[in-house]
């Protein structure tokens, strides 16, 4: 069973996966918030895709919403997007010591190889 972060993190992840999710978080960041209506004017699918899109992101925490009287805004939230990056950066760096690791024993055994 997932824990709680490991969960939140995996919703991340898949809703980051979808080209046109990351499109729509991209568009909104740079618009400081918007409505499906208006995002749909910039993509090539419809509202109601816009709609299905944004409750992905709404779920893993990328976005929030907002009701301003018919219209429901949305904006980023970049928590969610720090904390994926900081456990790819950690993931990253892991698996950089593994390779110099690995490095180093293939040059110590290199070098008793030529002596």
């Amino acid at each position: 069973m997932l824990s709680t972060d490991e969960n939140n993190l995996e919703k991340v992840l898949i809703a980051l996966a979808d080209p046109t999710r990351r499109q729509l978080l991209n568009l909104i960041a740079a618009r400081g918030q918007a409505t499906a209506t208006t995002l749909a004017t910039t993509v090539t699918v419809s509202r109601q895709a816009v709609v299905k899109h944004l409750t992905v992101l709404n779920g893993a925490g990328l976005v929030a919403s907002n009701r301003v009287g018919r219209e429901v805004r949305y904006k980023v939230c970049p928590d969610q997007l720090s904390e994926a990056a900081e456990w790819m950066a950690n993931l990253a760096a892991d698996w950089d010591k593994r390779l110099g690791w690995i490095k180093r024993k293939a040059e110590a055994n290199n070098k008793t190889d030529l002596t």
